[in-house]
């Protein structure tokens, strides 16, 4: 597997302080297809907007709500970054903001009947150099296979009704697939059907008959990943109780790291390498939460040349037996593909 030398091609976190004025944010290094937004300094919902729904077309991952426009939101995907509109989702008055970014970038249709790949029609955008993917159709309440747009397995899929108001459903490889959890909630992993209870293939993940990812007739989006080499990880770990944390190995120095504990309820935990520039890294956000960034003052976690270790016992994120999963994207590989560390 090729090792990616410069991860910050197809994945970068910006921060900007809003000022309600129509402008462009630059800076990211490439035309993001997937930003997902926060306001730091104040409770607001997470904001995803990807090139496939489009611009203005907003979800939060933090809300069951459907998909709702917002004209004075995201406005436009940028060669270097985005626009924005005035409303204070994105460009509030002297509000400080985290964007975080994710490159696809080619697009794709599949129809199932005439290509045979999968039995739901489906369209998106891909990168297979990041192993990510962005995959929209429409359900049809009984089960069946969908074209991802990679060439390799997903790891991790994330699935969001647009049409409706229902959970955010998350397949994880080290969940199994049938098991599942919500990006919206903190509860503990649960046993359900939203994938059908298969695994995915390099070509099409499946899935069942439940409304969060296949109501007849409504609209869906996926996001999907697998794990590329000095880029990304999609694994679990168990927490060790200790002061001297649980150190995870990814191969890579971490730009962002989200995690979960999955055998008890607890809160999807994002930490970055932009609002936190050194260790020991306090500055979190949930992604299930509207709350404001919380700076802890205190040790959580390092962000390391090959992973990330935790400080202190929490149950949040270093219970002693504790079961987390987590995703991870890189802001350099541990050992570049000329071999230089």
């Amino acid at each position: 597997m090729a090792i990616i030398d410069k991860p910050s091609d197809y994945f970068n976190t910006v921060l900007y302080t809003g000022n309600a004025t129509g402008r462009t944010i630059t800076g990211v290094g490439f035309q993001p297809d997937w930003v997902w937004g926060k306001v730091r300094s104040e409770a607001q919902d997470h904001v995803l907007v990807d090139s496939i729904r489009g611009a203005t077309k907003q979800l939060y991952s933090s809300d069951t709500a459907a998909e709702q426009t917002e004209a004075q939101g995201l406005t436009g995907f940028d060669s270097d970054g985005f626009t924005l509109g005035t409303h204070a989702y994105f460009n509030g008055n002297s509000k400080t903001y985290v964007a975080w970014n994710w490159k696809a970038g080619t697009s794709f249709t599949n129809d199932a009947s005439a290509t045979g790949i999968g039995s739901i029609d489906s369209a998106g955008s891909v990168n297979n150099d990041a192993g990510f993917s962005i995959v929209s159709w429409t359900g049809t309440g009984s089960a069946g296979t969908i074209k991802h747009g990679l060439s390799t397995t997903p790891s991790m899929i994330i699935i969001k009704n647009r049409s409706s108001a229902y959970d955010w459903t998350v397949g994880h490889n080290s969940l199994g697939w049938t098991n599942v959890v919500f990006l919206n909630l903190d509860t503990a992993s649960q046993g359900d059907t939203q994938f059908n209870n298969t695994a995915p293939t390099s070509s099409v993940f499946s899935i069942g008959t439940p409304l969060m990812a296949n109501k007849s007739g409504d609209s869906i989006i996926a996001y999907c990943f697998s794990e590329k080499k000095g880029y990304s990880k999609f694994s679990s770990f168990v927490g060790n109780g200790n002061a001297d944390g649980t150190f995870i190995y990814t191969g890579f120095k971490p730009a962002w790291v989200m995690w979960k504990r999955t055998d008890a309820t607890n809160d999807w935990y994002i930490y970055d390498n932009k609002r936190n520039s050194f260790n020991t890294m306090g500055r979190r956000l949930e992604a299930n939460q509207s709350d404001a960034e919380v700076n802890s003052g205190s040790a959580i976690v390092d962000f390391l040349s090959n992973g990330y270790k935790f400080r202190g016992t929490d149950p949040s994120w270093n219970v002693s037996g504790g079961n987390f999963i987590y995703m991870a994207f890189a802001e350099n590989p541990f050992v570049t593909s000329t071999g230089v560390p």
